[in-house]
């Protein structure tokens, strides 16, 4: 499974960022609210005193299950509401620790280096013995293999009907453009997450919380928003911790979408290390894929977060693409 952010993070980066400020003025973009310290509550010396490094999350009441719901008619980006609120986490989230080795294996699973606490591996795969795992979900769209088997009407369209792509990927959209579809997704992504507890991972890593910029305009970050809200709460009610992958324009937006760190591609390269650092207290897993990227996310960053080089296939020991150093 290769990388996303490299092929369409710099056609995208200046839309994103203008498209942000425009959609969330109505749902609390500017209201000045601060990011939480930590997930937790607590201060780094607490949650680095109980020796794991992993503090748990304070109390959250348990919520429903996403349910599906039925066909909405089609949309417009005014149709989106503002993202609900998400509670903390609730007893029993473990957050990862703070500054620490770090693997990334969503391209196929194998046994982790000396030195490794931390690694993400696909939702199909086993957790690592004795470390932190963290799922990886395609939440926001749909892989290709997979595209038939969700319902036609959850396919973002466009104006002539036709499947709105990433064409990067070949990876349709899905439609989370209104509350009752954004719940109908969530009902399928849920079930995943649900197998990520199952298995033993302790958190969950939604990808393309960023489609809303791929969508010319069909999507909005609210919709972003508040479909990841949905699944916060569910990972939450599940006892996983969850983070934002990438999307760095709604770092500011963690306290009220409930995420608890950062899974931070090229952030070194594209001088975004420190956002992430600061929104999410140093929990920020960084991916880098290139040399030069590696050196400016350690130089600026690497006595604070947990930071790896892969190769953009992210592939397994043995293979002629295999890539993996931490300076």
């Amino acid at each position: 499974m290769p990388v996303k952010r490299v092929a369409r993070v710099g056609v995208l980066r200046t839309a994103a960022a203008l498209t942000v400020l425009t959609a969330l003025a109505g749902c609390g973009a500017g209201s000045g609210e601060k990011p939480d310290e930590t997930a937790a509550g607590r201060s780094p010396e607490a949650a680095e005193a109980t020796g794991t490094g992993l503090a748990p999350a304070t109390a959250r009441p348990a919520t429903p299950k996403a349910t599906a719901g039925g066909t909405d008619k089609p949309h417009k980006s005014s149709d989106a509401a503002p993202a609900p609120s998400a509670s903390p986490a609730r007893t029993g989230v473990r957050l990862p620790p703070r500054h620490t080795g770090f693997d990334y294996q969503i391209g196929g699973a194998y046994t982790p280096p000396a030195g490794v606490r931390v690694v993400s591996r696909n939702r199909s795969a086993s957790p690592a013995p004795g470390l932190y795992n963290v799922c990886y979900v395609n939440a926001f769209q749909a892989q290709p293999a997979e595209r038939k088997t969700w319902p036609a009407d959850l396919l973002l369209r466009d104006d002539d009907g036709e499947v709105v792509m990433d064409e990067d990927w070949g990876e349709p959209l899905l439609d989370i453009g209104t509350a009752a579809k954004r719940e109908r997704v969530a009902a399928r992504v849920n079930r995943w997450i649900d197998g990520c507890a199952e298995r033993g991972f302790d958190a969950v890593e939604p990808d393309n919380y960023d489609s809303y910029t791929r969508s010319g305009g069909r999507l909005t970050a609210a919709d972003a928003t508040a479909f990841i809200t949905l699944l916060s709460r569910h990972a939450h009610a599940e006892g996983l911790a969850i983070g934002q992958k990438n999307t760095v324009e709604l770092a500011g937006q963690r306290s009220r979408t409930g995420l608890d760190f950062a899974v931070a591609e090229e952030c070194g390269t594209y001088d975004e290390c420190g956002a992430y650092a600061k929104a999410f207290d140093d929990r920020v897993l960084v991916v880098e894929y290139t040399a030069s990227g590696l050196r400016k996310a350690v130089a600026g960053y690497g006595d604070r977060l947990s930071i790896v080089q892969r190769d953009v296939e992210v592939s397994t020991p043995g293979s002629a693409d295999y890539v993996r150093r931490t300076r």
